[in-house]
């Protein structure tokens, strides 16, 4: 997809011992210096609208206008939507 927005945000459900991790890949499928799954912290618990957020924070404005690929490692872990907002 071509990236807009600042944010990547998600509503996601995951049990006590589960998680999700994302990350961003270019358009070849390599994942983006900053973006990868060890850069962020994993999520837990049960939310509507969380902000994802990497070590480098949760502005993404720099990827407006790439081609970019997410990639979720779920682990006992439900991902309902994901969407990007300003």
């Amino acid at each position: 997809m071509t990236f807009s927005g600042r944010q990547l945000r998600l509503n996601y459900s995951t049990s006590a011992i589960g998680c999700i991790r994302c990350e961003i890949r270019d358009d070849r499928g390599a994942a983006i210096n900053g973006f990868a799954l060890d850069d962020m912290d994993p999520l837990f618990g049960d939310q509507l609208d969380r902000v994802v957020a990497w070590r480098g924070g949760s502005d993404l404005s720099a990827l407006v206008g790439r081609t970019v690929r997410f990639r979720f490692a779920l682990k006992d872990a439900d991902l309902f939507a994901m969407r990007t907002a300003e």
